[in-house]
């Protein structure tokens, strides 16, 4: 599979982190991006024996979107067969990525094939220039917007009484977020039914650092200096990263998690030892179960941060685990 931060030229990260994410920092305390990430176009799924793929706007006015992938087995099923919907939130630390990022994009059509799904990517604002709770707010639209969708794919093949959110790193972060947000509006969400979260590597932080971020500072590929940057461009301005968007152990409300247990719905944590963020993400799970929240916990040994999108016999694995959750 394509690394979808492939062409970053990485700096030493202790000297430069936002050059190791391909940023320069500007006075003004906006970023300038030196170069777009690798991205697929749609127009390159044409004549695909296996995917339908479309982009579609959301919100014009915050050209936010989406993609929609539509494995072709669902427009050959027996009529009425309608396949499982999954909401994705990409990963890339609030700041970088998109929907059509080379290595997402991969990722999106081993899950839409493996699993599989009727995959709805979401395309959010980025940060700085739209801080948190930005992309929560944008992810939240979106389903609404599924949910009154008059997408013919949508209608015909996708079982929204039987949808998840999943995300990825800093989209991980968002299916939390966005899913506790959601579980107090089912209401408003029908026939949007959404029986469950998957946290994939997701990412959370803190003020203080963790065993797997001090094991993790000379690591080569998301070292905590360069966490610490994202966070610092993403978090509402003067807030560290104990915040609750960041450190959710740590504002916990009574009964916060109440109608999620009352609506049944399961959560998957999904990640490796050698992430650096492996200490928050099996955390936040231990904080789920010790609230009731029925949790399936992947934690495998070995790995980094992202190799389930970057290593496709990864991939597949994880697709299994999803399967099996599902």
């Amino acid at each position: 599979m394509a690394d979808p931060i492939a062409a970053i030229s990485f700096a030493d990260p202790h000297v430069d982190p936002y050059g190791h994410l391909g940023l320069v920092w500007n006075p003004d305390g906006s970023v300038t991006r030196q170069f777009e990430h690798p991205k697929t176009p749609v127009s390159s799924y044409d004549g695909s024996p296996i995917l339908l793929v479309k982009d579609v706007p959301i919100n014009q006015s915050k050209n936010t979107g989406a993609r929609i992938f539509l494995p072709k087995e669902a427009l050959e099923s027996f009529p009425g067969r309608k396949l499982p919907l999954l909401i994705y939130f990409h990963s890339g630390g609030f700041v970088i990525g998109s929907v059509a990022t080379t290595g997402f994009d991969d990722f999106h059509r081993a899950l839409a094939t493996e699993v599989p799904f009727v995959i709805v990517s979401i395309e959010h604002r980025l940060a700085p220039e739209h801080r948190l709770p930005a992309a929560y707010e944008d992810c939240l639209e979106a389903l609404h917007w599924i949910k009154n969708s008059q997408d013919e794919w949508l209608e015909k093949y996708a079982d929204l009484s039987n949808s998840f959110l999943m995300g990825s790193s800093s989209g991980g972060n968002i299916a939390y977020h966005v899913g506790l947000s959601a579980s107090s509006c089912v209401d408003d969400l029908k026939p949007l039914n959404i029986k469950g979260l998957i946290l994939h590597q997701a990412f959370f932080g803190g003020n203080k650092r963790t065993e797997s971020e001090l094991r993790a500072l000379n690591d080569t590929f998301i070292p905590p200096c360069v966490t610490d940057v994202l966070w610092e461009l993403s978090l509402p301005l003067g807030a560290d990263r104990d915040h609750e968007f960041s450190n959710p152990v740590l504002s916990i409300k009574p009964g916060q998690f109440d109608q999620i247990k009352a609506l049944g719905w399961k959560i998957l944590m999904a990640g490796y030892e050698n992430d650096a963020l492996f200490d928050r993400q099996f955390e936040i799970a231990k904080m789920l179960e010790g609230e009731g929240v029925p949790v399936v916990a992947n934690f495998v040994e070995g790995g980094y941060h992202g190799i389930d999108i970057f290593e496709f016999p990864k991939t597949k694995v994880l697709c299994e685990v999803v399967k099996e959750f599902i």
